[in-house]
């Protein structure tokens, strides 16, 4: 459903009288210079607001009288960005802690889809994310996640049918369904994927994307289903062929997948309101240290995007996408969601307004936002495992491998000869090769997916993470079985985190059991936590900015081209299982 101005009776008369100079506002924002997505203009301006809500805006200064009044000196003033794709659970915080590290940075709501804790504990999962964002400064909405699991080549925590989904339509802060991730699913009339789709039109609410390298009749097909938005787009070529069919393009650039350079080309003054920034996954320093969807502004307009188009589309074009029609702009009737900054061409800023209280100034917090909602319970049930369920029989002499692309989610298949010895594959870090397996932890089937990697740079040790897109299973890559047991019972241990081990001992690690995705402790001690764990796979050889976030999507069988499961070794683009050894 859209959602319309949402204002009671009372609340509107009261509006309408600050609106009309007949009553106080409750603040006004003077002194500095409006930056109007709606007109595209800047201009001076004074902004009153009311009961979380602006009044008026005006030209001339001293036209509205507030109860309080803040000088803004010259800063510019425009709506607080949004998000308009996330998974707040891969920022390894809960709500409340995410909100912390984004409202500083002029983020004052997110588009949010809670797949990942909803792979582990379903519908439990979407609802206690809807309820520990209840409160926050930081509007949290929610698409409902459409592909729990997201295939059927591995073994997710739950499984969520349109039935299911459906329960939750009537939350205030549910906007619609989220991204598809079965596309072939959705190309080829399943069943599962036409019900969630049909439910999601049957309630007026926008249907989200998910097509990676997906083009011709079935990118056509696929928008034909009612999909509004993707963002998955790595080039020119595919994100225009969406735009022209259709598509909000939603322009990633997070921690791992980075896209705004790619794509940039394709956003000018005529396509511009088609087209939204979006983080997808962000981690803790990244976030602290460069920022939220500032950072991308300023990438952005640092590479020659008009400063007007670049806030525009971290406002209004996602507002207006998903249907929020009180939000995304300055203008009456609009939440007073607000933003103060210093530089078009180099945003810095200043203050974040939510619901018209100054929420943060200076990149400092002021109102620390918590919520005591308690999580579901976790459980990480591992079967016995030992050195020698890691390894590989040599059944050729030549094998599929996961080719890893730095600052790419995508992958590549690339045939090798890997090193035997006694009938059994072994890591050959000189090659730049070493083993990948993904342990099922959800109900303890003892299934293991095994299998290689090139490209990594591991020379020594292990890397495990229960953060392992989308069902969220243990993923281990090492250079050793010993040190690859040691990291998955590691794992195990903290009821889920992440880890780096070498030679048989532990060198860092970061509970997570928050369903083996969050820690529910501060910005700060996460960072710190995850500080040492990339520390430690530098040590060990490994020159990934991120390599915790890169293992994370090796396990995704919905993005190309080869990926593993617990089920086994997936070939993307034929979404199918397919053996290691090629002969």
């Amino acid at each position: 459903m859209f959602k319309a101005f949402q204002m009671g009776e009372g609340q509107m008369r009261s509006l309408l009288e600050v609106a009309r100079g007949e009553a106080p506002a409750d603040l006004v924002i003077t002194g500095g210079r409006l930056l109007n997505v709606l007109s595209g203009e800047v201009y001076p301006a004074e902004v009153a607001i009311f009961a979380g809500r602006i009044a008026g805006v005006s030209r001339t200064p001293g036209e509205y009288q507030g109860r309080e009044t803040i000088d803004i000196s010259d800063d510019y003033i425009a709506p607080g960005f949004m998000d308009a794709h996330v998974h707040v659970e891969s920022s390894l915080l809960v709500p409340a802690e995410y909100a912390n590290a984004v409202l500083p940075h002029g983020t004052t709501a997110i588009v949010s889809d809670p797949h990942e804790i909803a792979n582990v504990h379903g519908l439990e999962g979407i609802r206690y994310m809807l309820d520990a964002s209840e409160g926050l400064a930081l509007r949290v909405f929610v698409m409902l996640s459409s592909c729990v699991p997201a295939t059927d080549m591995e073994t997710s925590g739950a499984r969520l049918s349109a039935s299911d989904l459906a329960s939750l339509i009537g939350e205030p802060r549910v906007l619609g369904v989220a991204e598809m991730m079965n596309y072939p699913g959705v190309i080829c009339a399943l069943p599962d994927m036409v019900q969630k789709a049909a439910m999601g039109h049957e309630h007026r609410m926008r249907v989200d994307g998910h097509a990676p390298l997906v083009r011709g009749r079935s990118l056509q097909a696929y928008i034909a289903a009612g999909i509004s938005s993707d963002h998955e787009s790595v080039s020119v070529e595919e994100a225009l062929e969406k735009l022209r069919s259709g598509l909000q393009v939603l322009i990633r650039e997070g921690s791992t997948a980075k896209n705004l350079d790619a794509l940039l080309p394709i956003v000018n003054g005529r396509t511009a309101r088609f087209c939204s920034w979006a983080t997808d996954d962000k981690q803790p320093a990244e976030l602290q240290n460069e920022g939220h969807i500032d950072h991308i502004i300023r990438r952005a307009v640092a590479a020659g995007l008009d400063p007007i188009l670049a806030i525009q589309m971290a406002t209004i074009n996602t507002a207006r996408h998903y249907g929020l029609h009180d939000l995304g702009a300055v203008a009456p009737g609009y939440h007073a969601d607000l933003v103060t900054f210093s530089g078009l061409h180099d945003l810095r800023v200043s203050r974040t307004f939510a619901a018209g209280k100054l929420v943060a100034e200076d990149g400092k917090l002021l109102q620390k936002q918590t919520n005591q909602t308690r999580p579901p319970v976790n459980h990480v049930l591992t079967r016995d495992l030992s050195e020698s369920s890691f390894l590989i029989a040599a059944t050729g002499t030549k094998a599929r491998a996961i080719q890893v692309i730095p600052e790419q989610i995508v992958t590549k298949t690339t045939i090798v000869e890997p090193v035997v010895i006694h009938g059994y594959v072994v890591a050959s870090p000189e090659q730049n090769l070493i083993k990948i397996a993904v342990v099922e932890r959800h109900a303890g089937t003892g299934n293991i997916g095994l299998g290689l990697l090139k490209g990594f740079g591991l020379r020594t040790g292990a890397l495990a993470s229960s953060v392992a897109h989308d069902s969220h299973n243990v993923v281990v890559v090492g250079a050793s079985d010993g040190d690859m047991l040691l990291a998955v019972q590691t794992v195990a241990q903290m009821g889920g985190g992440i880890c780096a081990v070498n030679e048989g001992r532990v060198l860092g690690q970061l509970p997570l059991p928050l369903a083996g995705l969050m820690s529910g402790e501060p910005l700060g001690v996460v960072r710190d936590a995850m500080a040492e764990l990339l520390g430690a796979a530098r040590s060990l050889g490994c020159p990934l900015d991120n390599p915790y976030m890169a293992m994370a999507f090796l396990a995704l069988p919905v993005i190309p081209e080869l990926k593993l499961t617990d089920k086994g070794l997936v070939d993307v683009l034929a979404f199918q299982i397919v053996p290691l050894f090629v002969d």
